[in-house]
């Protein structure tokens, strides 16, 4: 590697890194907020939600690597513009064609990785996710007791706890109703605890000073009795288990989705899985276009500091994946077969960042976005001729 290649190197890998990094800080906070609030909603531990987030990383860095890496390109190759680096780079002869080896470098390492992530990772990530999600509705990880509230575990138990000491270990007003197969147990106590037992299907609330009424088919009137102490053994109840992974498409890793699309048991799992399949290689398909689009977008015209092209390389790129997922939604109808939808676009937009790599590169004094930095420029000048106090000239006294 020379010099200019290790220098290249330095430059894309720090804007890289901070885009990607603050891309994924902005995902997280987006969710960590609503998943708060679902897992206090369900009566959750809150340490289920650092688990669930540890579930949407590979998603969200399924969406970050490209826009990270279209972004490192982009703004390295703007300042060597905005440095007049580029210009020199170009006397001495070095070409945009070999100055895209140390981009491509990247490219490739991180197609390679993109691939593993949304083929092999993300997949059982997102099936995890909504195991985690499940669980949290049925109850299987616990559920935390509001004081002043009724709280149910499953369907046979109910629990309300009037003050709670110590972190939830000392309970005080106490009054239980557990039900179960025509036999329930109706239990007031001053105060309690739970215990666990060597059984990890019950658990002991020991109960202290209180009243327990337990009624039975067998029985003519309820039995009550009173109590200064009484072990109430409570079976946790019976939850039942999640479904299997690939309920979506979107749980499959690309070996089982390209089986399912020769070997489905219906046309329109066939249509389903083959558009899973195709949307998730021409998303990374698209990163070997990345570079090429950085440069275009990312050498102004002379003379110029508007950051037209990172703002119109972004618009690009999203618009782009929105197309494809629409594309996927057509092809997963049966509408178009899906080899079509999704590779057609691919093949427009990859001609359209050729057409402008080639007029930056082989055109003379060519500029790809020189009509729409013109046109921004006259937009600019009449927003300030008309903003009040802008644009007018003082007169003189």
């Amino acid at each position: 590697m020379t010099s200019i290649d290790r220098y290249m190197a330095r430059l894309i890998a720090l804007p890289l890194i901070s885009t990607l990094t603050i891309a994924a800080m902005l995902l997280v906070l987006d969710r960590i907020r609503r998943l708060f609030d679902f897992v206090a909603t369900q009566g959750g531990p809150i340490s289920v939600v650092w688990r669930m987030l540890a579930n949407l990383l590979p998603e969200y860095l399924g969406l970050g690597i490209p826009i990270g890496l279209l972004l490192g390109i982009l703004l390295a190759f703007r300042r060597l513009a905005a440095n007049s680096e580029l210009d020199v780079l170009r006397a001495v002869g070095v070409s945009y064609t070999r100055l895209l080896r140390v981009p491509y470098m990247y490219a490739i390492v991180l197609a390679v990785l993109n691939i593993a992530i949304v083929g092999f990772v993300q997949p059982k990530a997102r099936y995890y996710y909504e195991q985690l999600r499940f669980e949290l509705r049925t109850g299987a990880l616990g559920a935390s007791i509001k004081v002043g509230e009724f709280t149910h575990f499953g369907k046979q138990m109910t629990l309300r706890i009037e003050q709670s000491h110590d972190r939830g270990r000392q309970l005080e007003g106490i009054f239980v109703h557990f039900e179960n197969k025509g036999t329930s147990y109706s239990v007031t106590a001053q105060s309690g605890q739970f215990l666990a037992t060597d059984d990890p299907n019950t658990i002991i609330f020991r109960l202290t000073n209180g009243t327990l009424i337990h009624k039975a088919p067998d029985f003519k009137v309820p039995r009550v009795l009173t109590f200064t102490s009484h072990d109430l053994p409570i079976p946790l109840p019976k939850y039942e288990s999640f479904r299997r992974r690939g309920g979506r498409n979107l749980e499959f890793t690309l070996p089982e989705l390209a089986k399912l699309g020769h070997r489905a048991a219906s046309e329109e799992q066939r249509d389903s899985s083959r558009s899973e399949f195709h949307f998730r290689l021409v998303e990374v398909a698209t990163m070997f276009l990345l570079p090429l689009l950085a440069i275009a977008l990312g050498v102004p015209p002379k003379r110029s500091t508007s950051g037209v092209g990172v703002f119109l390389a972004i618009v690009m790129i999203v618009a782009y994946h929105k197309v494809n997922e629409y594309a996927a939604s057509i092809g997963e109808l049966g509408r178009i077969d899906p080899l079509i939808a999704l590779w057609a676009p691919f093949c427009v937009f990859a001609g359209i960042i050729l057409w402008m790599y080639y007029t930056i590169a082989y055109v003379p004094g060519g500029q790809p976005i020189g009509a729409i930095e013109r046109a921004f420029g006259k937009v600019g000048k009449l927003l300030v001729r008309y903003i009040p106090g802008r644009g007018r000239k003082k007169g003189g006294a």
